[in-house]
């Protein structure tokens, strides 16, 4: 399996949820585990690696069904700050990558993922807006955006993982 597929097949994981008992069978640990993975096999991953393996630790406290519960039901903004080191992971990913793009000179992969990128950032923040704003009827609305995003990168992970600027190794 190649780096960004590795990384894309760990992102799947991450991003599916599926409870039995209140736990998730598609365990986030396990998800970050194949994305750390792919992470190791790229050139210049000091960064990605340490942002991955800190949502690692964070997915391994909050996989257990009470600490979710606990989040919400202390403050909203905790979520939030729980889901940050994921975020930021997509976020130098998207960016490292549009980088090798833009190097090779492939312009359609560059802007695709350099728009991920942003809609990354973006979303990162608008949290912040929502709760300064005190409307935390959107709150549903920019995780369910968030989570559309994640899925975009994962497709183009995959659909650039076999270009020739994408981590071979």
């Amino acid at each position: 399996m190649k780096p960004l597929q590795s990384v894309a097949m760990g992102l799947v994981i991450v991003v599916l949820v599926a409870r039995f008992a209140g736990y998730d069978a598609l365990a986030d640990p396990v998800g970050w585990l194949l994305v750390i993975w792919g992470v190791r096999r790229m050139t210049d991953h000091t960064t990605l690696l340490a942002l991955a393996v800190g949502a690692l630790l964070v997915a391994c406290v909050v996989w257990f069904p009470a600490t979710p519960d606990l989040l919400e039901d202390s403050d909203p903004s905790l979520r939030w700050a729980a889901n940050l080191p994921q975020v930021l992971f997509c976020v130098l990913l998207c960016r490292q990558l549009s980088e090798l793009a833009g190097a090779a000179s492939d312009q359609r992969a560059r802007a695709w993922l350099r728009t991920t990128m942003v809609l990354n950032a973006l979303l990162a923040l608008a949290p912040v807006l929502v709760f300064a704003g005190d409307a935390d009827d959107l709150l549903p609305s920019v995780y369910a955006a968030a989570g559309v995003v994640v899925l975009m990168l994962i497709v183009l992970l995959f659909t650039y993982a076999n270009r020739a600027w994408a981590p071979d190794s």
